[in-house]
């Protein structure tokens, strides 16, 4: 269960029944899995732990728009297995353009399997030459009729290959850059779409490649309007960037708890690790900077729930410290730890190599800055007239 003092502020009284849930859930259900062997057993207990988390309920707030109760339970999945994280992380970004713009009936075909863990979701934006600059895709859509015919290739995409559907991101006018970009639903089973192979990360995670040739959607399989794909996948990533830090603050306080647990109980020089100075100033530094995250985590999420139509600056503020942080805290947990630390089988080793891709994904660390620092000139600009 998560220390919801720092952030009772932003909760309602909901909330913190929730975060019980979730805590709940995580423990019983995640914590005693073990870290699948392989690429090929991670991609099955993905499709496993999307079951679980949908009989229990745990994709809810997605559906609700909760965003609060979005990172409950995102901090409390992400303590316990950094790959159930993960696969809830998809879910969100699958199943949120179909409620941002997505017409009732792809709504009604798709976002219910997907809210209950039977459908699995994918966000096929990424390419090999277009990663932070979107506007560089190569993947095309053309219209064909009652159609659009789509051909390109997508890289590092969650769930590639165990996907029931892929929310492609295709250029439907190369000429107009950004403004030229689509969104499209794509069923796995449509022909001219294939997984074009396994991309394996250090921590068990679905990645891969997909191939468009000649991949013909339905025209109704548009997301939104032609060429509005851009702003709602920016819509898409701004809504769910808290909830990357939320992440962040779960992998980071599992650390913690580690770190502690080991510092109190290992005896260095005839006294526990826990009366060094030199330790508790680690311990307390972790401290200071997990708390920092998840204030501006719930600050962020607090600001969409009641109602405000962007949180841009929010959430990109909340995802660059809380990530960065949690990379600072479990990396001192690993020092703490010692040998211990760097050993497969650890909580802490999962967790050193889960939480560097959190600052990349979704937004590196420093296109949140670059974002932050674009409001602070055109804010400055703006009072000076």
């Amino acid at each position: 269960m998560p220390d919801l003092r720092p952030v009772r502020a932003f909760l309602d009284p909901e909330h913190e029944a929730w975060a019980c849930t979730a805590a709940d859930f995580a423990s019983a259900e995640l914590a005693r899995r073990p870290e699948p062997a392989d690429d090929d057993a991670g991609r099955i207990e993905a499709r496993d732990v999307l079951s679980a988390m949908g009989a229990a309920g745990l994709l809810d707030p997605i559906g609700t728009r909760d965003l609060r109760a979005c990172c409950l339970a995102r901090e409390a999945i992400a303590a316990a297995s950094p790959l159930a994280d993960a696969v809830w992380a998809l879910q969100g970004l699958g199943i949120t353009p179909l409620l941002l713009a997505g017409s009732d009936r792809l709504r009604e075909q798709w976002a219910p399997g997907a809210l209950a863990g039977d459908i699995m979701s994918a966000f096929a934006m990424t390419e090999p030459d277009a990663g932070s600059d979107v506007a560089s895709m190569k993947t095309r859509a053309v219209r064909d009729g009652d159609d659009y015919v789509l051909d390109g290739h997508k890289w590092l995409i969650s769930n590639a290959g165990i996907a029931d559907y892929y929310v492609v991101f295709a250029s439907t006018d190369p000429e107009a850059g950004s403004r030229g970009i689509s969104a499209f639903l794509v069923p796995a089973e449509t022909e001219g779409l294939t997984f074009a192979g396994a991309q394996v990360m250090s921590a068990p995670h679905p990645l891969g490649e997909l191939q468009l040739t000649g991949c013909r959607v339905s025209a109704t399989n548009l997301i939104g309007e032609e060429g509005r794909g851009f702003m709602l996948g920016m819509a898409t990533l701004d809504q769910l960037r808290p909830t990357v830090g939320a992440a962040a603050c779960g992998m980071a306080q599992r650390a913690i708890d580690e770190a502690l647990a080991h510092a109190m109980g290992r005896e260095q020089f005839g006294k526990p690790l826990s009366d060094f100075q030199i330790i508790q100033d680690k311990l307390g530094r972790m401290a200071i900077d997990l708390t920092a995250s998840r204030m501006l985590v719930y600050r962020a999420a607090y600001e969409k729930d009641q109602g405000a139509d962007r949180i841009t600056v929010e959430a990109a503020m909340a995802k660059a410290f809380s990530t960065e942080a949690a990379q600072r805290i479990i990396d001192d947990a690993v020092q703490i730890l010692g040998g211990r630390g760097v050993l497969a089988e650890h909580p802490v080793d999962r967790l050193y190599r889960s939480v560097r891709a959190l600052r990349i994904y979704e937004g590196t660390t420093e296109i949140q800055h670059l974002i932050i620092a674009g409001a602070m000139v055109a804010e400055a600009k703006a009072a000076n007239g």
